[in-house]
């Protein structure tokens, strides 16, 4: 099969489609044909080296993927060959022609979603729910303001927050982005490259301040994220690029709390709540993975460089 393969960490270019033998699923595993696969931040972070999972070299990269159940390992019950499924983390890695899966990370794929929406599933809704209700215990009827809104985490969370009854303001740093943003259902949206933006903030809510910040660049909003608060307000930080400074004072007269968020920390029993929350609203119409643009695999290289571009725009998408 055709794969992706990262020899050593580094640069986008490190990245090399390449011949592989094709995996096998052993018992308790599925092998899935992939469709279509997702790319991350998280995925250039651990190619670069950079992040605390560092696979064994040579590795091939991805953790989200659709496609179609290739074959089974035995006490497989679950998901049957020839189910359609989105894959929520991979063995062997999604961005190849075939993935291997634990039987826990397959799940069905309704008919109503392509497989390029559901190779933009995973990652950006369990972020995004882990983020509002697992580390800022977010309850309807706050106010969540969501950094960076039109991209992959952003458009999900825009989707959950607005579906459990938040009042939700959402960023955006292009006309394109932030019209995507309400489409998805944002109740308010702000153009984040506009002086004073934040202080808006403040006035949506009436002087309070927001409730919940799902912050996706701390090293430069954190700081300015601290004095929009309301009080008892949680910031969760999803993504970062290099370290900042904050005043404790702004948390403390708040009674405010930062939390720093992954999704490797997920237990078993938190994973099995994310799983439940997203296959339902799939299902039910609730959460539209939108996919701002499909590239092949063999361009993962510049799909890693253009995902952590300025002006995000819904999910990219590799096609094997």
């Amino acid at each position: 099969m055709k794969a992706i393969r990262v020899h050593e960490f580094g640069a986008p270019e490190v990245l090399r489609l390449e011949e592989v033998a094709d995996p096998q699923a052993l018992g308790g595993q599925v092998l899935v044909r992939v469709r279509a696969a997702g790319v991350n931040p998280v995925d250039t972070y651990i190619r670069s080296g950079a992040h605390a999972v560092r696979p064994t070299l040579p590795y091939t990269p991805g953790l989200d993927a659709a496609g179609v159940v290739e074959s089974v390992g035995e006490g497989v019950a679950r998901v049957g060959v020839g189910e359609r499924v989105y894959v929520a983390g991979s063995l062997t890695g999604t961005y190849a022609e075939l993935a291997v899966c634990e039987e826990w990370q397959a799940h069905p794929l309704p008919e109503n979603i392509s497989f390029a929406q559901g190779a933009g599933v995973s990652t950006p809704y369990a972020t995004a729910y882990r983020a509002l209700f697992q580390r800022a215990r977010g309850l309807p009827g706050e106010t969540v303001l969501v950094h960076g809104a039109s991209g992959g985490v952003g458009t999900a969370a825009v989707q959950l927050a607005r579906a459990a009854g938040f009042v939700v303001i959402g960023t955006g740093g292009t006309d394109e982005g932030r019209k995507l943003v309400v489409e998805q259902g944002a109740h308010h949206v702000l153009d984040h490259h506009a002086p004073g933006y934040l202080e808006e903030v403040i006035a949506l809510t009436g002087g309070r301040g927001a409730d919940v910040i799902l912050e996706m660049l701390a090293n430069v909003n954190l700081d300015k994220d601290l004095n929009i608060l309301a009080k008892g307000g949680r910031v969760v930080v999803v993504g970062s690029r290099g370290p900042v400074e904050i005043n404790p004072r702004a948390l403390m007269t708040r009674d405010a709390a930062v939390f720093g968020l992954s999704l490797f920390n997920a237990s078993a029993a938190e994973w099995a709540s994310i799983n439940a929350v997203i296959n339902t609203g799939l299902e039910n119409g609730t959460l539209r993975p939108f996919v701002g643009r499909e590239m092949p695999l063999a361009d993962a290289p510049r799909a890693h460089e253009s995902v952590l571009k300025p002006g995000a725009y819904g999910k990219i998408i590799l096609v094997p």
